[in-house]
């Protein structure tokens, strides 16, 4: 155990966000440049907080099965080497799950019971970040290579995962993506100002010095025969994420200025890299609604926000989640409550049980607002509230309400890949797909989830490739397909 008395004496402090007025007028992290130094004094004592409970949950809360009493104590304890190499013990890039996971372990935390949880994510971060400051993160190619070739197809977090699992294992791995710079959501999907792409960067390049090919502009099922990579690799894993979008097909909805929220941050991913983007889709000056309450909606707020947005509202058909865990929803798992992020931080409205009835359009064509109606769940369905209908101004909709799985012509469709009835891959407790040699990871096989699942499927399907090439595996393999833990 850490301090015997920590969780008694210390409070529970979080990392300090740089103020709201300087980091809309930038694009870098909502953290000071000197977090990590800032931080260590404070997560000492914060990691001091942990129990070292008899029963740990905040492993079960964790679909990696962190080691998170291990590195609390050796942080506490000062040994910074041993606590990077507890937690790249289970987690390939925790400086992204640091920064984007919603970090379920946190609300499984016995001492969550009835005091605040312990820190664990700025713990995490903390600790992945002083080992690079430190050069304690290190390529690590493998000691001998089979003669076995694996194509992953999608570089997002559960393609990286298998990649980097499987190259170190001593396969010829190249990683396709059809982008022309590898990272999937965690380059373009993910606003700068909450992941620095630097971060992805210095990993991909560890990577590279691995042994692992990165080939980009090269998209499998259109440029490239699936079926012909097939053969001429002994592999195929298909990380390629749950990329069809939901829609929202009412009146209206051929108005100019209606987006998806994935045309539109790449596109401000990409100037605020200094990239030039023509008839780049922009906030500045307009009124801008956001519909979907969740991660992507919040992602749009904070861009909207450094573009000059007039206002931004953020749209949510559910009811306002309440402050503090509902009973029925007990300890420990994951709770809808009430959380506001870095982005609902700067500012703007957010609006629950509202259903767009319709988009209301000027004579240019362009949309101008909103038509929207106050709703409630009646035995499982929303029923409009009569009289509450009402108009939003808006020469911005961007729409953030999830996807529905992956994309089922091109490759799937060459393929003739077996579908379940939600659209996601089908994959037995191998990660193996109905076509042999083809393996599933991630979004696509499993549907829209969590940047922990990406990578806990990716390290686990990388040990049922390893085992289909080998005939046997000594990777681990955190978690079978169909496991669902408490916390999530």
């Amino acid at each position: 155990m850490a301090d015997p008395k920590g969780f008694l004496t210390t409070p529970r402090e979080v990392a300090k966000r740089r103020p709201v007025g300087e980091r809309v007028q930038d694009w870098r992290e909502i953290y000071p440049d000197d977090a990590g130094r800032v931080l260590l004094p404070i997560v000492t004592e914060q990691a001091g907080r942990c129990m070292d409970c008899g029963i740990p949950f905040c492993h079960q809360g964790c679909p990696l099965g962190n080691l998170i009493p291990e590195w609390n104590d050796l942080v506490w304890r000062d040994d910074w080497a041993a606590a990077i190499e507890r937690l790249h013990a289970t987690n390939n890039f925790p400086e992204f799950t640091g920064r984007l996971c919603p970090a379920p372990c946190e609300t499984s935390c016995v001492l969550g019971i009835n005091a605040d949880a312990v820190t664990i994510k700025n713990v995490e971060v903390a600790i992945i970040d002083r080992a690079w400051d430190d050069g304690t993160v290190r390529p690590r190619p493998p000691d001998y290579m089979s003669d076995k070739t694996v194509a992953v197809v999608g570089s997002g977090p559960a393609g990286l995962a298998v990649a980097q699992q499987l190259t170190r294992a001593g396969h010829t791995v190249a990683v396709y993506e059809r982008d022309d710079k590898a990272g999937g959501l965690l380059r373009y999907g993910i606003p700068e100002f909450k992941m620095e792409k630097r971060h992805l960067e210095r990993r991909l390049d560890q990577m590279r010095r691995e042994g692992t090919i990165f080939r980009c502009n090269a998209s499998v099922g259109e440029d490239l025969d699936a079926r012909a990579l097939c053969d001429r690799y002994d592999a195929v894993v298909l990380a390629v994420g749950a990329t069809v979008r939901r829609d929202l097909p009412i009146a209206g909805r051929d108005l100019a200025g209606i987006h998806q929220a994935m045309d539109y941050l790449p596109q401000a991913n990409r100037v605020a890299l200094g990239e030039q983007v023509e008839d780049q889709i922009t906030a500045a000056g307009k009124n801008v609604v956001i519909i979907g309450g969740g991660d992507t909606g919040a992602d749009c707020l904070g861009t909207a926000h450094r573009q000059g947005a007039k206002s931004v509202v953020q749209l949510e058909i559910m009811p306002r989640p309440p402050e503090e865990r509902p009973d029925t929803q007990p300890w420990p798992t994951y709770p809808m409550i009430m959380r506001a992020s870095g982005a609902h931080e700067e500012g703007g409205d957010r609006m629950y049980s509202l259903s767009t009835d319709e988009f209301l359009g000027d004579e240019d064509g362009n949309v101008r607002g909103l038509r929207v109606v106050e709703v409630e769940l009646v035995d499982g369905r929303f029923q409009p509230i009569e009289g509450s209908q009402r108009e939003l101004p808006a020469e911005l909709v961007l729409f953030a309400m999830g996807f529905t799985g992956p994309e089922q012509d091109g490759m799937v469709g060459q393929l003739g890949l077996e579908l379940d009835d939600r659209g996601n891959i089908v994959r037995d407790e191998s990660y193996l797909s109905s076509l042999p040699g083809v393996f599933v990871a991630g979004d696509c096989g499993r549907g829209q989830s969590l940047i922990v699942w990406a990578i806990a499927e990716g390290r686990a399907c990388a040990a049922g490739v390893d085992a289909y090439l080998m005939g046997s595996s000594t990777l681990p393999a955190p978690i079978p397909p169909t496991a669902r833990p408490l916390a999530v």
